[in-house]
């Protein structure tokens, strides 16, 4: 695939993948994106999956015909894209790593080998000059990795974003790319919402004509439109004002009070709604959808004095990934103790910004009158909540005041974010273990 008379694709499909990262569903299978940039002086961009070495190798020989590369420049470490260095290194004998510190470690950890003789290593900033191309190396730790280095060039105006703006599915699939987009995002990067927040701040300044991510399609109309989305995913805002509702149902009791509960709010006009049973659908999608929207409802069972495992589950992958200004309506099934709306609020107790409505509505067993009317007082509630915002019942520990803001410094070699009234001398990141010397303070 030709991108530009002097840069090629060289990547590669996967159809034969079912699980990405070994947990998300991928029916439409998964690109492994790779660039060459042919000019005085020739680079690859990253590598692509250990399943896929050949074909690989194939496209970069067939873009360059007779020539030879003089770089490789690794942006990301994570094994679908780093999988090749040493086979890249073993037929390109008169190559070039270039990569970050923090790479060439991983590179280590995962061949035995980092290459130290081939090694150009890179911080924010840096340049490699091809000729015609100039290039500039945009740090981005933790976004989603802490060796992260993406690439711009200065001369056509192109991002080469590494696992940012990236999506599910192969590039031979024509889909839609918001949902795997969104799904991918959220699943893969959502943790890191500061660390995109920097990003994005660093590359606010640039013109870009283009996005090249290392997975899904090369992006080039329209760039506001991605750009405004992943300012909204990695802020935690609302993308939809819609209803997202999930639910487990044992007997099928919990799941009447949800079929009801549909009903009501079709009725107040409310036609956005998505409808997840947790046990049966793709977790990841009610996940995406969980952040999308800025209404949600819980209704599940009490189960071992607890809730139901697949709830639990999915408020874990929520809130591990920063879960937060959000309206929460729960619904609760229990026979003779009730425990799952308490263990749902004590799982959100450490989130931001987490307003939860009332009335609870209690199902005990089955429907009757009184969780009928409940149900249709939650309805009404959650159809107008934007609205009557005072009259809600708040998580308390969410509150942003005046006695308790929180400052945020973000380590400049890794990009983890420590969150306090002040930074202790003493600190030591709990990721790279550098000290309190190489953080500063997030404004």
């Amino acid at each position: 695939m030709e991108i530009l008379d002097d840069i090629k694709y060289v990547g590669v499909n996967d159809h034969k993948i079912d699980l990405f990262e070994g947990q998300y569903k991928v029916p439409k299978g998964m690109a492994y994106n790779s660039y060459v940039i042919i000019d005085e002086r020739i680079a690859v961009l990253d590598t692509v999956d250990k399943n896929f070495t050949d074909e690989w190798l194939d496209n970069i020989q067939k873009a360059l015909g007779d020539r030879q590369p003089d770089f490789l420049i690794v942006q990301h470490m994570e094994p679908d894209h780093s999988a090749n260095i040493a086979n890249f290194i073993s037929i390109y004998k008169d190559a070039f790593i270039v990569a970050s510190d923090k790479a060439f470690m991983m590179m280590k950890n995962f061949f035995g080998n980092d290459f130290v003789e081939r090694q150009i290593r890179i911080a924010n900033g840096d340049q490699l000059d091809l000729g015609k191309h100039k290039l500039k190396f945009v740090s981005a730790p933790m976004v989603h990795w802490p060796e992260v280095m993406m690439t711009y060039d200065e001369t056509d105006k192109l991002f080469f974003s590494a696992d940012a703006f990236g999506k599910f599915g192969a590039l031979d699939i024509n889909e839609d790319w918001l949902e795997e987009a969104r799904r991918y995002y959220i699943g893969i990067v959502g943790k890191y919402g500061t660390q995109v927040q920097n990003l994005l701040k660093k590359v606010s300044g640039l013109e870009i004509n283009m996005i090249l991510p290392l997975h899904g399609p090369l992006l080039k109309d329209n760039l506001a439109y991605y750009i405004n989305l992943y300012n909204i995913w990695s802020s935690y805002e609302a993308e939809k004002d819609g209803i997202v509702i999930c639910y487990t149902s044992v007997y099928g009791h919990t799941k009447k009070g949800i079929d009801l509960l549909v009903n009501k709010l079709k009725e107040n006009n409310i036609s956005d709604i998505k409808t997840y049973d947790l046990a049966r659908c793709d977790m990841s999608k009610a996940v995406s959808d969980a952040f999308a929207y800025s209404r949600i409802i819980l209704a599940t069972t009490t189960y071992n004095a607890d809730i139901y495992p697949f709830m639990k589950e999915f408020i874990n992958h929520l809130i591990e990934r920063n879960f937060q200004n959000k309206y929460i309506g729960i619904i609760e099934n229990g026979s003779w103790a009730p425990m799952a709306a308490k263990t749902i609020k004590e799982m959100f107790e450490k989130s931001k910004n987490i307003f939860f409505l009332e009335p609870i509505v209690t199902i005990k067993s089955a429907l009757n009158i009184e969780s009928e009317n409940k149900i249709e007082e939650l309805a009404e509630k959650i159809s107008n909540c934007q609205i009557e915002k005072d009259s809600l019942s708040v998580n308390e520990d969410s509150l942003n005041n005046d006695t308790d803001i929180k400052k945020k410094y973000v380590c400049k070699i890794c990009g983890y974010v420590y969150e306090g009234n002040e930074l202790p001398e003493d600190f030591i990141c709990p990721l790279c273990k550098h000290g309190a010397d190489d953080f500063e303070e997030i404004k």
